[in-house]
This record gives C-alpha cells, structure tokens and sequence, in this order.
C-alpha cells in the first residue's frame, strides 16, 4: 500500500546560455553556447509501506508481537519543512464478524522504534521509542515526526504490532488494515 500525502510534479527548465559577444579586438575569436537542463520537483512527500504484513498465531488470553515491515517517509520539499507519520488500525475480524468474531483496534497496540535508516539532514522523532510506549491504536497516533534541512530526507522505521487476544474470541484468521498517512 503507498499512500501520498501530497502530489509531486515536475518541472524541466532549458537554459541556454551565451557566450558574450566578443570584443572588437579580439577579431577571430569563436564563441559556442551551452544548454543546460535541470529538472525542478516540488510537493514530493510519500510514505511507503508493505503490502501485507502476517503476524503469527496468537492463543486466547495472550497477546502476539510482530514486527509489520519497514516504512519510509521520503521528503524532497524544498526548503525546511516538518512532517508527521499516523497510523490507524481497523478491527480485526474473521468470519461474519459477529462480536466473537472481532479483535477490536483498542486490542491492538503500536510503537514505532527508532530509526532503522535515514539520510539527508534534519531531525527524526520516533512516536514510541521503546516497547514500554507502545499504544493501543483505538484512536490515530503519531508514528514518527521528523523536520528536514533544505535537501530532501529519507527516513524508515520497523514497527511492532502487539495484538492483545481476547478469551472470548473464536478460532479463525482474523484480518485488519494498518494504515499510515504522511503530512
């Protein structure tokens, strides 16, 4: 799944450049133009995840921990710019769906961890650096933050999903949507 936060387009620019003309005394001089080009990208900030994540097997009453794949924030804004990963979770549900059947979102817990790659300068901000700040995904939470300097940044992380399994929840292959967005 690639979610965009913002449209990229591209601009290319032909500049030709000339020599000045050459001085009455320099008589026999040769002069030659150059065109240069450059292409010009403005509003390109993505979030890469991955396509599908399988989490394990889980027992009732306990909960299963995986991590869910990297994710990658590419900014080439220009100039200094700051950016904000979130990241929501559906419920989690096998069958029809029926009560026994759904794993609901608050069950279902997140943290980030620290950067597993970045380049470009600037600054990054994990939403929860350890497992102890892990957070139920009941609500969109902050997955990480970043600000960047006036060349374009990558920055990746490797999330952990922890599912807490209700006793009351049926044997099956329950399903979900993680979803992150970049603004």
């Amino acid at each position: 799944m690639r979610t965009f936060a913002s449209l990229m387009a591209s601009i290319v620019v032909s500049l030709g450049l000339a020599a000045p003309a050459a001085p009455a005394a320099a008589a026999g001089a040769i002069g030659a133009a150059t065109n240069s080009t450059f292409a010009l990208h403005a509003n390109t900030l993505t979030i890469t995840v991955p396509a599908s994540s399988n989490l394990g097997n889980g027992t009732h009453g306990n909960s299963l921990s995986a991590i869910l794949g990297t994710i990658t924030v590419e900014d080439g804004r220009n100039g200094s710019m700051t950016w904000t990963a979130t990241v929501t979770s559906t419920n989690f549900t096998t069958g029809g769906g029926s009560a026994g059947e759904t794993i609901t979102k608050g069950n279902v817990s997140y943290w980030s961890g620290p950067t597993t790659f970045s380049s470009g300068g600037g600054s990054r901000f994990p939403g929860q650096l350890t497992p102890a700040d892990k957070v139920p995904l009941s609500s969109p939470v902050t997955a990480f933050r970043g600000t960047k300097a006036p060349l374009a940044t990558v920055t990746s992380w490797q999330p952990t999903l922890v599912v807490s399994v209700p006793i009351a929840a049926v044997l099956g292959r329950y399903t979900g949507v993680i979803t992150h967005t970049v603004t």
